[in-house]
């Protein structure tokens, strides 16, 4: 097995999780935020696509999904588009609700699909490529991938745990 479909196969994996965990919830429950610290599952599900759309736009050179889509419009936060969602207040995560299930769900599959077909035209030679030298040591374009696709894997768990405060199971 090649390291991208290794990569699609995690990410297929973790959004299998976050469809699994929000089918168990209604809308009110996955909007929830069960304490201050821990973020609700629509939280979860909307930076992980969030994360997965910038990172892969980035390194592919291309807008994001988030605007280049209208997904922004779509969801209509009260929020601003570049705000950094990984660094969110819980009064800013509590702001990251939607009405409409499917909405989440579809910006979670669209910027999971970006990522695979991302994946699927990349050459594996190119993942050592160094794409930035802000860090120490310079980050590869496999060590960005590998975090991107490690903090969906890890938030579709959060996800998990998130609905069982919310809803004992």
């Amino acid at each position: 097995m090649k390291n991208t479909e290794f990569a699609m196969e995690m990410l297929e994996r973790a959004q299998e999780r976050f469809e699994d965990t929000f089918d168990q919830m209604t809308i009110e429950e996955a909007n929830q935020m069960p304490a201050p610290l821990i973020k609700s599952v629509v939280w979860l599900m909307w930076h992980t696509a969030r994360e997965l759309d910038m990172q892969i736009s980035d390194l592919n050179g291309t807008d994001f999904l988030w605007t280049s889509a209208g997904w922004s419009e779509k969801f209509a936060l009260d929020l601003p588009d570049d705000t950094p969602d990984y660094r969110h207040t819980p009064e800013e995560a509590a702001k990251v609700i939607v009405n409409d299930r499917q909405l989440v769900l579809d910006y979670l599959a669209a910027s999971i699909e970006f990522t695979k077909e991302y994946l699927k035209q990349l050459d594996e030679s190119s993942l050592n490529d160094v794409i930035d030298t802000n860090w120490d040591p310079p980050v590869t374009r496999q060590v960005r991938i590998v975090s991107a696709i490690d903090d969906a894997v890890m938030h579709s768990g959060q996800a998990v745990y998130t609905r069982r405060m919310v809803i004992g199971k």
